[in-house]
């Protein structure tokens, strides 16, 4: 007689059970706590190795029992920093909403990837329809795209199609027998166009078609071929649009790809009142955007959009694995989309976003939109009737780039030590701030300028009395510096 089969080794009542609490501590600890301006936004600030014995990161032979590992969910949840919290304004992601979390809890639950129609039929249809839905944003009718895992990698697929378009021989023979290639793109783009990128022409952050034309005609007279012109719509840091429309005029006149990056401002696209941000968009190739950001579907959610509609995207990356992508299939293979990607397992990142479209509708994230930049201008009139805070410049965007001037500094702008001194005033403030955790705000460094805070004004859950804080937050930690 045969050996009996072990026993499965998941007890469903047992892990529902532990699920159901564990819930209950994310709902406490995150969406309850995390978002009270009570509430701290990073509760107790830790060291790195406090905190790594803290939390006992350490992994053993043994498991855990049910309580304990309780304990450590609400642990992770206590130390981490709150995001969703209306005076966490560090990064371009912010806030909560709560259809895209459902989306998300669900979008983990079911665990499926993103690559056939037959694993994923929801999926698939869903990611088409609103990946149209932002076409149409654009102002495109038809075309293609997909769901990346960050806008960098957007961007990335973006130069690849470029390229392959051009010489489509770089995907049987590789790079060898190509020539020199050339990117031109403004200095603030985000961190995969840099890695990539050959030249630049730019003035206040933004392209200058005029320099542009001159720069390509340059490129080409050393020998160079231009392939991508990647240009801006709403950079990391000041928040500055290119001119789309003149640059357009550029790539059309030399037959290049012409690529937005709008990872960060592409959901202007949704407010009448400021989609002008992006006039001309209609006429790139491609454009990168990430509703994770100001629309806060949560991460991440990023979406290539392509006016293509000769199957570029597939052309290009496919690798045919006959495993998975079989021909003779009983329904229309065109739905087994993995072959588009240059990952094989992709992640469900459209649910999140689909759930809250439905919920709020284009209206609703319009008024989120809208509401961000009427955020950022009470921000900005309340800065300039305080001693202390100066713009880099008038904001175009929700970034607003500031410097605090601490009453020992005012009225030394010519000592030969005020750049210096005045470069060591922004990560102070930021290093109290983090110790006392009352809010977080991030400062950098851009060209010859020294140290300035830059606070991201659009999670939906900010009010006017969260400004004045920050405001007068920044006072009280400043002042005596």
């Amino acid at each position: 007689m045969a050996d009996k089969l072990p026993l499965p080794l998941i007890d469903h009542a047992e892990g529902q059970l532990f699920l159901t609490q564990a819930f209950n501590i994310i709902v406490e600890e995150v969406l309850c706590k995390g978002t009270d301006v009570k509430q701290k936004v990073c509760h107790e600030w830790k060291e790195p190795e406090e905190l790594a014995e803290l939390l006992d990161l350490e992994l053993r032979e043994g498991g855990e029992g049910q309580q304990k590992l309780l304990q450590r969910v609400r642990d992770v949840a206590k130390y981490s920093i709150k995001t969703s919290h209306p005076r966490f304004f560090n990064q371009q992601f912010a806030g909560v909403d709560y259809h895209a979390l459902a989306g998300r809890f669900l979008t983990e639950t079911l665990n499926t990837n993103l690559f056939t129609y037959e694993v994923a039929p929801v999926f698939v249809l869903m990611e088409m329809e609103v990946l149209r839905g932002l076409r149409q944003l654009v102002g495109w009718t038809e075309g293609d795209g997909i769901f990346c895992p960050g806008g960098s990698t957007s961007n990335i697929y973006a130069m690849n199609l470029a390229r392959y378009q051009l010489f489509p021989e770089v995907k049987s023979q590789g790079l060898y027998g190509l020539p020199r290639l050339a990117i031109f793109s403004s200095p603030e783009v985000r961190m995969a166009v840099q890695r990539c990128m050959s030249d630049y022409t730019v003035e206040r952050s933004r392209m200058i078609p005029e320099d542009l034309d001159q720069k390509i005609e340059l490129s080409k007279s050393q020998g160079a071929v231009p392939f991508l012109v990647s240009c801006t719509s709403g950079t990391t840091v000041q928040g500055a649009f290119d001119p789309l429309d003149r640059i357009a005029d550029v790539c059309d006149k030399h037959k290049l790809w012409m690529h937005v990056d709008a990872a960060w401002g592409g959901s202007v696209l949704f407010s009448k009142q400021h989609r002008h941000l992006m006039k001309g968009a209609d006429r790139a190739n491609s454009v990168a955007w990430n509703p994770h950001k100001m629309l806060v579907a949560g991460l991440q959610c990023s979406a290539l959009l392509l006016k293509d509609t000769t199957n570029l995207l597939k052309r290009c990356h496919s690798a045919n694995a006959t495993y998975l992508f079989q021909q003779d299939k009983f329904y229309d293979v065109n739905l087994d989309i993995g072959d588009k990607s240059v990952q094989c397992s992709r992640k469900v990142d459209c649910l999140k976003l689909w759930l809250m479209w439905k919920a709020v509708g284009s209206s609703g994230l319009a008024e989120r939109v809208d509401k961000a930049f009427v955020h950022v201008r009470y921000l900005v009139e309340q800065m300039k009737k305080r001693d202390g805070f100066h713009l880099l410049r008038e904001p175009e965007f929700v970034n607003v780039c500031f410097w605090f001037i601490p009453p020992s500094l005012r009225g030394k702008e010519g000592n030969a030590d005020y750049q210096d001194r005045l470069a060591k005033v922004a990560p102070t403030i930021k290093e109290r701030m983090m110790k006392q955790g009352t809010m977080m705000v991030g400062y950098q460094p851009l060209g010859n300028k020294v140290n300035f805070f830059r606070v991201i004004v659009f999670s939906p859950l900010v009010s006017q009395k969260d400004l004045d804080f920050f405001l007068n937050e920044i006072e009280r930690l400043g002042d005596d510096l």
